[in-house]
């Protein structure tokens, strides 16, 4: 009778055990689900991604809306970079957008809508450079690497949109490499 009584304390402490493991297995797997959403949801509101650093942006428990505008910033400054939206750039912007993913977040995009029917505030282009490095900052040299191509290269990209005059000369224009030129200071350092 007590080698029975000693088997089932022993099974009831074994299921006592790997109901406690279980519980720890289980609440990992709910936080991995919650970050691989919030990863999912920050690649579709900024375009970006390299899993480092939507990793490093799910960290710093960023918002949607910002990450949203850590993308799409630098291609709207260029597209304005000379006062004025050029029908081809303003289809550049959308195009890069769309095919970065950044259109199917709802916010990000009537952000993007909102800044393509007004030139942007100075404000704007020193507040994005100002996040940038706070966010560059904690991101390995490769994950910078990488947000800076994803970033300037969509900005880029828009800047060659209208081309040259008949399709002569530089495709991009001096104020758009300058915008460019302080797009990537932010990366520096």
């Amino acid at each position: 009778m007590s080698e029975h009584i000693l088997q089932d304390r022993e099974r009831a402490l074994e299921n006592a055990f790997f109901a406690r493991h279980n519980e720890a297995l289980l609440a990992k797997l709910r936080e991995a689900d919650q970050t691989r959403s919030r990863k999912e949801a920050l690649a579709a509101a900024s375009g970006i991604t390299d899993d480092a650093v939507l990793d490093h942006l799910v960290s710093l428990n960023l918002g949607a809306q910002g990450v949203a505008a850590l993308g799409l910033v630098p291609m709207v400054l260029v597209a304005w970079a000379d006062g004025a939206l050029d029908p081809k750039e303003k289809a550049a912007v959308q195009d890069a957008a769309r095919e970065a993913g950044i259109d199917r977040e709802a916010e990000a995009r009537v952000l993007l809508e909102s800044w393509l029917n007004a030139p942007p505030k100075a404000e704007m282009a020193e507040a994005w450079r100002g996040y940038v490095r706070a966010v560059a900052a904690g991101l390995a040299p490769e994950g910078r690497a990488a947000l800076h191509r994803e970033t300037i290269g969509r900005a880029r990209r828009v800047a060659e949109a209208a081309g040259g005059f008949l399709g002569l000369g530089s495709k991009v224009s001096e104020a758009e490499e300058r915008v460019l030129a302080k797009l990537d200071e932010a990366f520096a350092g």
